[in-house]
């Protein structure tokens, strides 16, 4: 029997942040068939997770349970071919929060990887909603497929902002730093991970010497706060700012796994039955239709093509000085 789970305070509302202290063998027991609960939440409609991906979200989440590398009762799919962001009725989603021995499953929004558009060159930008260009290069800012085990946690101080009440508040952002495997195994090298969407944005330095962040003059980075929770990311997971804690909560000091859809050969076997003029679903292939329909069809840029091509770009396009960054006006 497994023991009895136990609550954090911070997440006493919410059934899907229980933490299960229990040993990896206990945990390794529950793999097999998808339990009854969780197939009620299997499917392509809002709101729901198609059966490969969490298929191999479970498979990886229990493979790692079972080698000890784990013991977070909780674990993370995200599924890259559906739009970024909730349906208007709420329901929808694509990255997914599941703790089986609690039988919770959550699904939240988050963004995919911008990627770039090398003008002249190569482009492998996305748009808002649907990501069509997928890819694991430096500095390629696109989203990777595969297997990721979240890491330690870094916070870092992002500058001052004021908020409606006509305070000065301080922002500091999380990132949860993410391992991968495979084609994801330079996640580190790319500092791929997950964190708030949100930045200081139009920063100007303000006098505040008393501020254990300012510089030595005195000044402090001051801006405003920006939410691109509903935008993209440089290739990173990114989430809601009440969400990301959450995240952040459930992982500190208690790694987990993360399986995100698709790797580089699913979008391959989509892209060759696009371009025969099949349907994914005919072809025993997964694939949001609706994304489909606005991307075509998706590519998969892998850093043995796409490195050589962003390090030439830099040297035929060097970027210009940083400018200094000016004072800020008024108080």
């Amino acid at each position: 029997m497994l023991p009895r789970p136990t609550v954090s305070r911070a997440f006493a509302n919410c059934a899907f942040a229980v933490t299960l202290l229990a040993s990896p063998p206990a945990l390794a027991e529950q793999a097999g068939p998808v339990p009854a609960w969780l197939t009620a939440h299997v499917g392509e409609a809002d709101g729901k997770i198609a059966k490969p991906v969490l298929e191999r979200a479970r498979k990886l989440y229990f493979e790692k349970v079972a080698e000890g590398k784990i013991r977070n009762s909780c674990y993370f799919a995200m599924d890259g071919t559906r739009p970024n962001g909730p349906s208007p009725d709420g329901s929808g989603g694509r990255f997914y929060v599941i703790c089986e021995a609690a039988q919770s499953f959550r699904v939240i929004s988050a963004g995919h990887g911008g990627g770039r558009n090398l003008k002249g060159v190569a482009d492998f930008s996305n748009g808002r909603q649907c990501a069509r260009n997928f890819g694991n290069a430096l500095d390629s800012n696109l989203t990777a497929g595969g297997a990721y085990l979240t890491s330690e946690i870094k916070t870092s101080f992002k500058g001052y902002y004021r908020n409606s009440a006509n305070q000065d508040l301080i922002f500091k952002r999380s990132f949860i730093q993410f391992d991968g495997e495979g084609e994801t195994a330079n996640a580190r090298q790319r500092a791929i991970g997950g964190h708030a969407a949100a930045l200081v944005s139009g920063v100007c330095l303000r006098k505040k010497p008393e501020s254990p962040y300012a510089d030595k003059d005195g000044y402090v980075p001051f801006g405003k706060l920006v939410d691109y929770s509903k935008g993209r990311s440089d290739g990173c997971t990114s989430w809601s700012q009440p969400d990301a804690q959450q995240m952040i909560s459930m992982v500190q000091d208690n790694p987990t796994t993360l399986y995100i859809y698709p790797e580089s050969a699913d979008i391959a076997a989509v892209a060759k039955a696009a371009l025969a003029g099949r349907l994914p679903s005919r072809s025993a292939l997964y694939w949001n239709a609706s994304c489909l329909n606005e991307i075509g069809s998706p590519k998969f840029w892998p850093k043995s093509a796409l490195e050589p091509i962003i390090v030439q770009y830099k040297q035929d396009h060097p970027a210009p000085k940083p400018k200094p960054i000016p004072i800020c006006d008024g108080p």
